[in-house]
């Protein structure tokens, strides 16, 4: 049986540090990150989608995070055919983009030399989890798709690597076979997720395993206007724990042919991700920690306050305000070995 790691998809999410989970004297970015660390064994870094990173701020993130901890870094959206802001682009690739865009590949391989050499502290620290290329509903089954996702992969090609897609024709009856064949032959980590059932864009919960390194799921949420109302609307959701319970099987039988499976959780708004996630783990028989072993609770009447100096982006929660009966921190992290293909470093 592999790992099980269970997180959020953002530690920066604005709701989240609104909601007071973050405590007095931990809500600079360096607090923020730590103080997370502390309750949860992986999270997706999803800022890179909005903009490249760069070195220095991967850097601090490896800096800042224990020995075996582990960053999904999602992909810079142009690298998945989203639309892409030019002002997200450094000054000196806007022309080109002005001119080609996407389809340009020599831009997108700029783009992705840039954005490989930005995530090289995880790398090099064993801390990367994998990339993650979330595709746009836009991207249907089919001869062209299908070449844009070995070219994704080839660019990356000694990168872990996962793909998410989002229009549910990919993993419908009679297709999904096929997508599961096209990711294991691209050595990719098919990821699953959770979403409302029953609307025009409700994604399948198939959970097949691609790759035996990595498997991940991703949970949405299930707020009826999935695929069509604001981010705020599409991801509100309270996971209760009947919702959860009926994942473990899922998640065991992931874990039981994967050497990590990564659960994380993007409902929002406030601090409803990190409490699911927190949910999951008591759920999952995560062993805990000593109560005294455990960080301090933020208090829910000690709202935190935005910083400037780090970029807040949509969706995260945490289960940190002391509920009697509800989620506990996971326990202390033990060292874990650098995934394959990662180079080992002094740090991890």
């Amino acid at each position: 049986m592999g790992d099980i790691l269970v997180g959020t998809c953002s530690w920066t999410d604005k709701a989240l540090v609104a909601s007071g989970w973050y405590p007095r004297g931990r809500r600079d970015a360096e607090g923020r990150l730590r103080h997370y660390a502390e309750w949860f064994p992986v999270v997706e870094a999803d800022s890179p989608y909005y903009a490249l990173p760069s070195p220095l701020t991967t850097r601090r993130w490896a800096e800042r995070t224990p020995d075996g901890f582990r960053f999904d870094v999602k992909a810079f959206s142009l690298l998945t055919g989203h639309p892409t802001r030019p002002a997200a682009l450094p000054a000196d690739l806007r022309p080109a983009h002005a001119r080609g865009g996407a389809r340009d590949p020599g831009l997108l391989d700029e783009v992705w030399a840039r954005y490989a050499e930005a995530v090289g502290p995880l790398r090099a620290s064993g801390r990367l989890g994998t990339l993650l290329f979330q595709y746009p509903p836009s991207l249907l089954p089919g001869p062209e798709a299908e070449r844009s996702l070995r070219a994704a992969r080839e660019r990356a090609r000694d990168w872990p690597f996962a793909v998410e897609f989002r229009h549910p024709s990919w993993w419908a009856d009679g297709r999904a076979s096929a997508t599961a064949a096209l990711l294991a032959d691209l050595d990719a980590t098919a990821v699953a997720v959770d979403t409302a059932q029953g609307l025009p864009t409700s994604m399948p919960p198939v959970t097949p395993v691609t790759a035996p390194d990595l498997a991940v799921v991703r949970f949405h949420g299930r707020s009826e206007h999935w695929g069509t109302g604001s981010k705020e609307d599409r991801f509100r959701h309270e996971y209760t724990e009947d919702e959860l319970a009926a994942w473990l099987p899922r998640v065991h039988a992931l874990a039981s042919r994967a050497r990590e499976t990564h659960v994380l959780f993007n409902n929002c708004c406030a601090d409803a991700a990190v409490r699911a996630a927190g949910l999951m783990q008591r759920l999952l028989g995560i062993r805990l920690p000593h109560p005294a072993e455990r960080p301090a609770l933020p208090l829910p009447d000690q709202p935190a306050l935005p910083f400037p100096d780090q970029p807040t982006l949509p969706f995260a929660d945490d289960p940190a305000l002391p509920f009697p009966d509800g989620p506990a921190p996971a326990a202390p992290h033990r060292p874990r070995a650098p995934r394959d293909g990662a180079p080992r470093s002094a740090a991890g």
